[in-house]
């Protein structure tokens, strides 16, 4: 079954003069001449994402859209109409936000968070701003430690409140932040702290713990062979230049170096720490 909104992997049914159809189970779905790459024959499989065209037909593509179906993207306005708007979502088709959906009346050259979801009475693809409705900290989904994508949503008094997963919302304290952020930023976090009696999420930046260690170890190490063997840095360094040197916590970067420290890879001195060959 054809999944819209999804990448699916197809069978080419026949080839015709403008492209080749797909295996849906019926009559088959094109892929534009233009959007294939390889000589396709009759048999192979190719992976494609599906979607409506101009006419309310499935035609398939090989371009990447910026965002799948339940998938949370900051995307920008091509136009605006009474209706709604369009949004640029990477494909030739935009795609459409109702008027009903938007949360304040989108205008032209504007960026917006989005939710991509699957219109029921229409049954394509479009987008919402209301997006709170499709968050829930209810049934979790994730435990703590485990690596998760993370969507920036909004800025709060203790920090900024983050999509996780598309689909629950956690806090990202200020004192784990050492980076300019804004709304829509997306990166790779985990999670610190689930709080049992509210589900309430806290989540870091990067990886956890010392899975992260064995990360950042070898950074450490190629920047001390790329400088003498020798860095100005220890465990009195300011965050800032810690983060801006190494693109690190200074909780990570303590940790980082007392592990190298503890396998005698590294001396720690008072003004630095110095590569033991």
């Amino acid at each position: 079954m054809v999944k819209v909104g999804e990448y699916n992997v197809l069978k080419v049914l026949r080839t015709v003069d403008f492209g080749v159809y797909l295996d849906d189970g019926k009559d088959g779905i094109l892929l534009p001449k233009r959007f294939i790459s390889t000589d396709l024959k009759e048999g192979d499989d190719v992976t494609v994402f599906v979607y409506h065209d101009g006419e309310d037909r499935l035609i398939a593509t090989t371009q990447e859209p910026k965002g799948t179906l339940g998938e949370i993207v900051k995307l920008n306005t091509v136009s605006v109409t009474p209706q709604g708007a369009f949004l640029d979502w990477g494909l030739m088709k935009d795609i459409f936000v109702p008027k009903s959906q938007q949360i304040q009346k989108m205008i032209p050259n504007g960026s917006y968070l989005v939710k991509i979801v699957l219109d029921e009475q229409t049954g394509r693809i479009a987008a919402t701003e209301k997006i709170d409705s499709y968050l829930s900290n209810e049934h979790l989904t994730i435990k703590e430690l485990e690596e998760v994508n993370l969507t920036v949503y909004r800025r709060t008094d203790i920090g900024y409140i983050v999509i996780i997963n598309h689909l629950h919302t956690g806090v990202l304290h200020f004192n784990e932040i050492y980076r300019n952020i804004s709304s829509g930023d997306v990166m790779t976090g985990f999670i610190k702290k689930i709080y049992p009696s509210s589900n309430n999420i806290d989540v870091s930046l990067g990886k956890s713990g010392y899975k992260r260690v064995e990360d950042e170890t070898q950074k450490i190490i190629r920047l001390l062979k790329e400088n003498s063997g020798f860095l100005e840095f220890n465990d009195k360094s300011q965050p800032d230049e810690i983060y801006e040197t190494f693109q690190m916590s200074k909780k990570t970067f303590k940790m980082t170096i007392g592990s190298l420290y503890k396998q005698r890879m590294i001396e720690i001195k008072e003004n630095g720490i110095k590569l033991i060959v």
